[in-house]
């Protein structure tokens, strides 16, 4: 399963861009670049904002929409995740399971981010 790492690409349901994802080498783990655990999920440090948000839940797109007379109208998004879920099965970085491409996390305002680009494509496992 690929290892997601430093400047992956992530996709929010609700979102209108991609984000990058950036980590920070606390466990200096390497792959091509800086490996990610599950519990790099940060906003704003690990993961950028998606440009604007459609979500209704969202308060502000909910205010906006209500000025707007009922038109959907996006907010500029500020991404509020959970901890990644599952992991990988096979790979730790430090005590916390690595992030893999088939791992999500799901925003507060309820959009599900999901990795479009892990970055590294090879893994090895025993």
């Amino acid at each position: 399963m690929p290892q997601v790492v430093e400047t992956a690409v992530l996709h929010c349901a609700f979102g209108m861009g991609p984000a990058i994802y950036s980590v920070i080498p606390f466990w200096r783990v390497m792959a091509e670049l800086p490996a990610a655990t599950i519990m790099d999920f940060v906003p704003f440090l690990n993961i950028e904002t998606f440009e604007m948000c459609m979500s209704p839940a969202n308060p502000e797109v909910f205010a906006l929409t209500a000025a707007a007379l009922g038109v959907p109208t996006p907010a500029p998004c500020i991404p509020i995740p959970t901890p990644f879920v599952p992991g990988s099965v096979n790979v730790l970085v430090g005590p916390f399971p690595g992030l893999d491409e088939e791992s999500m996390s799901m925003c507060c305002w309820g959009g599900v981010i999901e990795v479009l680009e892990p970055g590294q494509f090879q893994v090895e496992t025993p």
